[in-house]
């Protein structure tokens, strides 16, 4: 399928590493581009791919590139369908897919895959669900979105072996075969419309996840997001739910307590990450779990440790007796509202970042338990003007370390400083994570 041909990459980062390694091996003709600079790509790798007859291009996208000998165009995830070469792809029929597409075409037949999606949640969620899977001593790998290619695991596959496997709505846009075993959805709001164009799209794309699903591979849903149930009445799968709000046939939350399909499973207090899309995401991994043989121990065992995926309504510390939390993948204020809505009392709470127009209105409903805002980075004054007109307490400062020392002069224990910026890091920082290291890293001063 993929041997003896000839393959233009496009985009570098792991997921173009990962897969012209593995084609290498294969006697394919190999030209890897990507429009950054070669100077800011690690070295080691780059050596390394070249040592294995890898072409690398490097700094821009040449016109005449790309032309009807070429048998396949793999395209980073984060690279537009609009992108001149995915264009010219169509136009001369090249199929235009990405690495996952294309590591999944070289699957065994022999070992599980399981995929989870959804708008918010599905890193805590995959990371729960392969947790559980690790603890009851099954061989379960952990793929995807991730940041782990699922070309890099192909050559050590067993029989039996399983996946699990966050896919990212980037992925999913170029994804024809893609069917995994078990499926989860966690929940579909508007997101991406700078990506996709618009919410249709999106939604689309979305529940492409459950497009070759036979009626013997499985479905799991979250029965109360009315998004997900409206998007998925046609699919062909064996559709499971869980709800965080009632008693169903499936998982559920009653009076405080996890169950699976009227077998309680452990109190909610012993879960230790807040909010009750958290809870969602931890029925959700344990009907996956249980799914694929896991027992109730290893689910328990995990639910009472996991304190939460790095920079995702993560605790960091407490210190004189505040709470701190690194919300910093919180890029917009739909995140943000989910961030605040585990709260009651006394947060403090740090907006800003990158000025994307966002509205910080949309936070007005669940504004309630916060005391202070403190503004930072390029849209810090909009920030300001937003925390004075629903009558918070505000003050901006464009560095957050600046910030950081402001609230240290003011946090009183008991409180909460919560970094969910409702905005993206790229006015300060190469990506939203450096924002949350430096958090934790301030935090750390503080001790």
């Amino acid at each position: 399928m993929f041997d003896n041909k000839k393959i233009l990459i496009l985009g570098m980062a792991r997921s173009g590493y990962e897969a012209a390694k593995y084609l290498s091996k294969f006697n394919n003709t190999i030209i890897l581009n990507d429009g950054g600079s070669r100077d800011k790509q690690d070295q080691d790798k780059l050596k390394e791919l070249e040592s294995l007859g890898v072409t690398l291009i490097f700094d821009s996208h040449p016109d005449d590139l790309l032309d009807n000998r070429f048998d396949y165009v793999i395209k980073n995830p984060g690279i537009r369908n609009d992108h001149k070469y995915v264009l010219k792809a169509k136009e001369l029929g090249i199929p235009v897919i990405n690495e996952a597409e294309m590591a999944y075409r070289l699957l065994p037949d022999d070992v599980t895959l399981i995929g989870i999606t959804g708008t918010n949640g599905k890193t805590t969620t995959t990371t729960l669900t392969y947790e559980m899977i690790k603890k009851s001593g099954k061989i379960v790998h952990l793929a995807g979105n991730i940041g782990y290619p699922l070309c890099s695991f192909l050559e050590k596959l067993e029989s039996g072996d399983i996946i699990v496997m966050e896919v990212s709505c980037q992925q999913l846009a170029n994804m024809d075969k893609f069917n995994p075993h078990i499926t989860l959805m966690t929940n579909l709001s508007e997101a991406h419309i700078d990506f996709f164009g618009s919410y249709d799209l999106y939604k689309k794309v979305k529940l492409k996840l459950f497009k070759n699903q036979r009626d013997d591979d499985i479905a799991i849903l979250n029965i109360e997001n009315d998004e997900v149930m409206k998007g998925t009445t046609d699919i062909k799968s064996n559709v499971k739910y869980f709800s965080s709000k009632r008693e169903i046939n499936g998982a559920y939350m009653l009076d405080n307590k996890l169950y699976y399909y009227n077998e309680c499973i452990m109190d909610r207090d012993e879960f230790l990450l807040k909010g009750n899309h958290n809870v969602e995401n931890a029925l959700g991994a344990m009907m996956i779990a249980k799914e694929v043989g896991v027992d109730n121990e290893s689910i328990v065992s995990v639910l009472k440790t996991f304190t939460g995926v790095r920079h995702r309504l993560e605790f960091i510390d407490r210190v004189n007796g505040v709470d701190y939390y690194n919300d910093t993948e919180a890029t917009n204020t739909k995140c943000t509202q989910i961030a605040l809505s585990a709260f009651d009392k006394n947060v403090i709470l740090i907006l800003g970042g990158l000025e994307r127009g966002q509205d910080f209105h949309d936070l007005d409903s669940f504004i309630n338990p916060v005391k202070e805002i403190v503004g930072i980075g390029e849209c810090r004054d909009r920030v300001k003007e937003y925390g004075e007109s629903v009558a918070i307490k505000t003050n901006a400062f464009e560095k957050l370390v600046d910030a950081m020392n402001y609230i240290n002069t003011v946090v009183e224990s008991g409180d909460t400083v919560l970094l969910s910026p409702a905005s993206a890091s790229w006015d300060q920082y190469r990506q939203c994570e450096d924002r949350g290291d430096e958090f934790r890293d301030i935090i750390r001063s503080f001790k």
